[in-house]
């Protein structure tokens, strides 16, 4: 399996810093969608968080939304939350943002401060699973912890 990529060890180190005990798997195959995430650790679509990037469409600023996999970001939702409207970015802007890869990005370890909101209905389950910096390694973690590390907000954005 080889050596651990930096942004693995980023989120494991963010991890740490945050109290949050975690252990980081690599997955034979991709778990760069939720569906792929699932199928590769045995869990159901809604136990995987997606990491998801958007851009205000005011302020440029970037918006982590953490969404339970079986679900799809209600736009007018997440603009009553976060109060701007939102935009997809694309692949570079997701990058500086977090330092991370569409695919990979982690609710951890991001290398800039990110408002981060998380989806109440990942609270439906006892654990999830969470990216770790690459589109083949994930953790698992109890939602009140990630959002305890995240600082997240609980709302309704599906």
């Amino acid at each position: 399996m080889g050596e651990k990529p930096a942004a693995v060890a980023r989120v494991e180190a963010a991890a740490i810093d945050k109290g949050l005990k975690i252990s980081v798997v690599e997955t034979s195959s991709s778990a760069r969608s939720a569906e792929e995430a699932a199928q590769a650790v045995g869990a159901s679509v809604g136990q995987i968080v997606k990491s998801l990037v958007f851009r205000g469409r005011d302020t440029g600023k970037a918006y982590l939304l953490l969404v339970s996999g079986a679900n799809r970001v209600d736009e007018t939702l997440a603009v009553q939350t976060i109060g701007e409207a939102l935009e997809r970015p694309d692949a570079d802007f997701v990058r500086s943002a977090t330092g991370f890869a569409i695919g990979g990005v982690s609710p951890l370890g991001a290398t800039a401060e990110l408002s981060v909101y998380m989806d109440e209905d990942l609270f439906q389950h006892a654990t999830v699973w969470a990216a770790a910096g690459t589109h083949k390694h994930v953790f698992e973690v109890v939602p009140l912890q990630l959002r305890s590390a995240t600082g997240a907000v609980i709302c309704r954005i599906a």
